[in-house]
């Protein structure tokens, strides 16, 4: 595979410069004096510093008044080769054609005229250094002006070693079309830039040309591999021109062709693409795919070819050596797409997986990689690389940070695993998410995962346990099924038509959620629940096969749906249940079955009755093993058909019992809860020891005003929430919410007590 993306990079290569749309000269590029190499324009991260701006006075030769101006970096001066005005500017209309005097070396530069200098901000003049800064570049390049260099690559002052070096090129001729001039720096020379700085503000206090020092917080661009500044820096590179390419690539976002998900992602790929410069493919690294260019010392000849090379094609001489650059990894990542099917060749891989449907990535690397392999896959691919691209957002800290080795924060995938599981892991990072936007990693999620996957194991021991005595050529006529088996049924259907929505509109959080709230809840906490009677009853073999059959059959499909979010234990499980085929992974995503919208408003009326005498008894504190008696008054006669019908349901989920359907006037001592078309009553005659409950309730009670006493105090103490870290006082004002939450329901629990003495 490596040794066919080499070749497919060669290819590519060769054909853009045979194009004229790859080639070689002195630009302005972002420049890394640590990692000493330069950095395309999608690799500069910028980060808010403190710095200053600093005032500088440059003396106007023809009329001795002083111009001020303010640069951020007063280092950079010693390679000004103008200082712009605006042609509009009253002020400075009598300065037209005139020079300065560069201060510390004293050197006469022209004042131009150009809209780079805006009259609406500061003094309205600034400084032109061509060769450190980018729009000075540009201005530079409107106005033919001179390239100083005033920086080595290693970040230092330039000195007399370093000019004469230069000046050797230019007089041999071997300098290439735009290189720049290199100053000796005086005193400066071998200073770091910062060092340099320093001596720089010194010599212009001293002369009395600095103003002024104003304290700024600014954006600089940073190294996204080692987070130095960066220096805008004229280096001798390879370049793509990017116009010709970036048409299409904004095109097939343009038209539909290509779709991101969400849509907001639009904007910002193509905003990107719409101010593209050409891009800077070569690196100044160990490692990477070797520019395939020969240069010739003999007669300067540069040859590109797809195989090594000895000889010279235009002189024949052996003195010749390869462009010891690499490419930037984005330009093979670029070609993924194609060159892993084995393009150039016309593969049946290609044909059959390219294009393909969707990517899936975060935000972060659309510059990077995306625009790129759209632009390539265009290009040589003959049609847009896949049709969605997915935007993910970033896993960030509990506390919002992104992860980095600096602060220390960074989560190990592979101890999470270890400790947890890899479905464990995927789980929890699907869910709690909408597309394109960042998560917040928290271990309470992620144990929350793991007891879902054991929940799963749970139930599926449930139904292997009972699987001996499964009948495999059982099949349930329609009369066999009871309310729940319909419910359950129907519910599965549904699950899976909007599971299968969600995926298709790229809602994975949303369809693991909908798979989530199905087996923990409806399918273990109440079907499986109702199941137990029938399935230890060995005397009723028609509803003891009928519960085998839909347990496995729910069960089964489900983990079907859960599969592409839980690989591992849905395999695992999977093979030990009856199945055609031999993997989940092939197995036929599941159909949306009949659904009884009957038997669902049925089973959620019985549902939620079982939920309000469940609330009733917690309410008094009765033990959940200690049956009670439950009154039932009724105002829909189809209602209490239906609770005839299925009593035992109450009975066995609610420990309803005796369950009397009564007429008339409520039962005494009573708590009650009122749902559509039924009352429901709780008699609490001997159901509880009213003196020794309060008892308890007021102790409870004591308890809970303290803890509420502790937390204000701790919220109340300006040290703690000032110097506590964030999370830690949010936990706090969280605690205290419950604790109060949880005094108004004691409050409650005993004026309901009092009502029965």
């Amino acid at each position: 595979l490596d040794e066919g993306c080499s070749r497919a990079v060669r290819e590519v290569f060769i054909r853009l410069y045979n194009k004229g749309l790859i080639y070689r000269g002195n630009r302005l590029v972002n420049w890394c004096s640590t990692c000493m190499t330069s950095i395309s324009d999608a690799e500069v991260e910028y980060e808010d510093k403190n710095g200053n701006f600093y005032h500088i006075l440059y003396p106007v030769k023809e009329t001795g008044e002083m111009l001020e101006l303010a640069t951020t970096r007063p280092e950079t001066m010693l390679g000004d080769t103008a200082v712009a005005i605006n042609a509009d500017d009253p002020r400075y209309a009598h300065l037209h054609g005139c020079h300065v005097i560069l201060p510390l070396i004293n050197k006469e530069i022209p004042i131009i005229c150009d809209e780079h200098a805006d009259m609406t901000k500061g003094t309205g003049v600034v400084k032109i250094t061509p060769a450190h800064d980018p729009n000075d570049y540009e201005v530079g390049q409107r106005h033919d002006l001179p390239m100083v260099r005033v920086f080595t690559y290693d970040g230092h002052m330039t000195g007399a070693a370093d000019k004469e070096a230069a000046d050797h090129l230019k007089e041999s001729g071997l300098a290439a079309v735009g290189e720049p001039d290199v100053l000796d720096c005086g005193k400066y020379a071998g200073m770091t830039t910062e060092e340099a700085r320093k001596v720089i503000l010194d010599d212009l206090r001293e002369a009395g040309l600095l103003k002024e020092i104003e304290p700024l917080v600014h954006s600089v661009g940073t190294c996204y591999r080692c987070h130095h500044v960066i220096e805008p820096m004229i280096s001798k590179q390879w370049f793509v021109k990017m116009e010709s390419l970036a048409k299409p690539a904004m095109e097939a976002v343009k038209d539909g062709r290509i779709k991101f998900v969400p849509e907001r992602f639009n904007k910002i790929y193509l905003n990107w693409l719409e101010n593209i410069r050409d891009w800077c493919i070569s690196r100044q690294l160990w490692w990477g795919h070797r520019i395939p260019a020969w240069h010739c010392a003999d007669c300067g000849e540069t040859s590109v070819s797809k195989i090594d090379i000895d000889a010279c094609p235009k002189c024949g001489s052996k003195n010749i050596s390869q462009d010891e650059d690499v490419l930037d990894t984005w330009f093979s990542s670029g070609l993924w797409p194609f060159s892993t099917m084995g393009w150039p060749k016309d593969t049946k891989e290609l044909k059959t997986f390219y294009p393909t449907s969707v990517l899936v990535t975060g935000y972060d690397i659309i510059f990077f990689w995306v625009a790129r392999m759209v632009m390539m896959g265009l290009k040589f691919g003959k049609d847009v690389p896949f049709r969605h691209i997915f935007i993910h957002g970033l896993v960030r800290d509990a506390e919002g940070r992104k992860m980095s080795k600096s602060l220390g924060n960074g989560i190990d995938p592979v101890e999470v695993i270890d400790k947890y599981g890899a479905d464990t892991l995927r789980f929890m990072l699907i869910t709690g998410n909408t597309p394109g936007n960042d998560m917040r990693f928290y271990w309470e999620r992620v144990e929350s995962a793991r007891n879902f996957a054991n929940k799963i194991w749970n139930a599926s021991r449930y139904l292997l346990m009972n699987l001996a005595d499964k009948d495999a050529n059982f099949k349930p006529a329609e009369t066999d099924f009871e309310l729940s088996d319909k419910w359950i049924l129907s519910r599965f259907g549904i699950v899976t038509r909007e599971v299968t929505a969600n995926l298709e509109k790229f809602e994975l959080g949303e369809a693991a959620r909908q798979i989530y709230e199905f087996l923990w809840s409806e399918f273990c906490d109440w079907y499986i629940e109702l199941t137990k009677s029938r399935l230890y009853d060995k005397e009723k073999e028609r509803p003891r096969q009928t519960t085998l059959y839909v347990l496995g059959y729910v069960l089964e499909g489900t983990l079907r749906l859960l599969h592409p979010f839980m690989p591992f234990i849905t395999e695992e499980i999977w093979q030990k249940l009856p199945h055609e085929g031999n993997t989940i992974m092939l197995a036929p995503w599941p159909k949306v079955g009949e659904i009884d919208e009957n038997s669902i408003n049925d089973m959620s009326i019985i549902m939620e009755a079982i939920k309000n005498i469940r609330n009733l008894r917690a309410e008094v504190g009765v033990s959940p093993g200690k049956k009670s008696e439950v009154a039932l008054i009724f105002t829909d006669d189809k209602i209490k058909t239906l609770f005839n019908n299925h009593k035992k349901y109450l009975t066995q989920l609610a420990a309803a019992e005796p369950i009397v359907f009564t007429e008339g006037d409520a039962p005494d001592n009573a708590l009650s809860a009122a749902l559509s078309g039924v009352t429901l009553y709780l008699p609490l005659s001997g159901l509880i020891d009213v003196e020794k409950e309060t008892t308890r309730l007021n102790k409870e009670l004591d308890g809970i005003k303290s803890d509420i006493k502790r937390a204000e105090g701790k919220l109340n103490n300006k040290g703690f929430v000032a110097k506590a870290p964030a999370n830690v006082v949010e936990n706090e004002r969280v605690k205290l919410k419950e604790l109060k939450e949880k005094e108004s329901a004691t409050i409650q629990r005993l004026k309901d007590l009092e009502k029965l003495r």
